[in-house]
């Protein structure tokens, strides 16, 4: 007797814990993509490869590319729910990737210290389509120090770019590539990251606690070190005033008057931020080592971590909107961000 009713107990707890399981699995948000359901939040994205992906850039929340190691160019059209190979432009690291429209791209290319032809071949080169990224052309660029590595493209518009890396090296671009030219900067110091909101106003930020602000293209540049010993990675500002730096340490810099002076907020972590990517001056998220993700909600005075789905590093984030987002990093990691319920067709 005794048994049987410590066998009805069991079954009634049972009973209670999957209802309560089915109840909890009912209420946890779910996004439905392409006929499937996927859990709103992060969510790995098979990708196929085994790259060190270093970037990440999205037209919109369908059409977008991923680059990385050994010249791998992934592209999707259906936002990352499949990613396709792409013809390898070369057989480089592929550094960075930037569409100024649906047809014109760029790539920032490093080449292989070793594989070199010659003392006088430059490591770092840029390569530029004008169909879609069927085809790409390599773009020499004119007095670059040939053991200088270019690391990032920053465009506003089709006409106005940037590339910048090691040793203080920036380049701009007022014809869409055509031609390139040597700023001079104020540091020698490894760039990392910059954002500019118009054609005149711009940051850049990277090792040494470096921190630039220009206000008429990159003619003119000023230096601050808000902190020390903080190597910055990247920076993402929402207009000519609010922005936010993010590097080693966990370390964020917060700014409302254009970096003229800089505030920390605590992001909560340790791990090294590697990008930064606001919508808007409230909404921001951040990536990093270990897999790391933070997300704000309040412009950065709350920070909270969410479950990444990897512990690889993550090196590039990007968002289209408040409810798309990707990340890549090492390992051929992909993921992807949806905010509740949303439908997206495969175009």
């Amino acid at each position: 007797m005794i048994c049987r009713q410590r066998f009805a107990m069991r079954e009634v707890r049972c009973f209670a814990l999957c209802l309560l399981m089915l109840l909890v699995g009912s209420w946890l948000p779910k996004s439905t993509v392409n006929g499937g359901t996927v859990s709103s939040g992060w969510n790995r994205q098979a990708s196929g490869s085994l790259a060190w992906f270093h970037a990440i850039f999205f037209l919109d929340q369908n059409k977008g590319w991923a680059v990385g190691s050994k010249g791998s160019l992934l592209k999707t059209v259906d936002g990352g729910q499949t990613w396709r190979f792409r013809p390898k432009p070369a057989e480089d690291n592929l550094r960075d990737i930037y569409f100024t429209d649906e047809q014109n791209g760029w790539l920032v290319c490093e080449k292989n210290i070793y594989e070199l032809s010659g003392k006088n071949e430059a490591r770092s080169y840029l390569m530029n389509t004008k169909d879609g990224g069927t085809t790409w052309t390599r773009v020499a660029i004119k007095d670059i120090d040939v053991d200088a590595v270019l690391l990032r493209a920053v465009f506003n518009g089709p006409e106005h770019g940037w590339v910048f890396g090691e040793a203080g090296m920036l380049f701009t671009t007022r014809d869409g590539g055509e031609t390139w030219t040597k700023l001079q900067i104020p540091t020698r110091h490894l760039l990392l990251g910059g954002d500019f909101v118009d054609r005149d106003r711009g940051w850049l930020v990277g090792a040494g606690a470096t921190i630039l602000q220009t206000s008429d293209g990159g003619d003119t540049w000023h230096l601050s070190k808000p902190v020390e010993g903080v190597r910055f990675n990247a920076a993402s500002f929402v207009d000519n005033r609010i922005g936010w730096a993010v590097g080693s340490g966990g370390k964020i810099l917060h700014t409302v008057n254009g970096g003229r002076t800089w505030d920390s907020q605590d992001s909560g972590v340790d791990a090294d931020l590697l990008d930064v990517k606001f919508i808007d001056a409230a909404v921001g998220w951040a990536v990093g080592a270990e897999g790391t993700v933070i997300h704000t909600v309040d412009g950065g005075q709350h920070w909270a971590a969410e479950v990444s789905d990897t512990t690889h590093p993550l090196e590039r984030v990007f968002f289209t909107d408040r409810n798309h987002g990707w990340a890549v990093g090492f390992g051929g990691t992909i993921i992807s961000y949806l905010a509740g319920p949303t439908t997206a067709s495969k175009q």
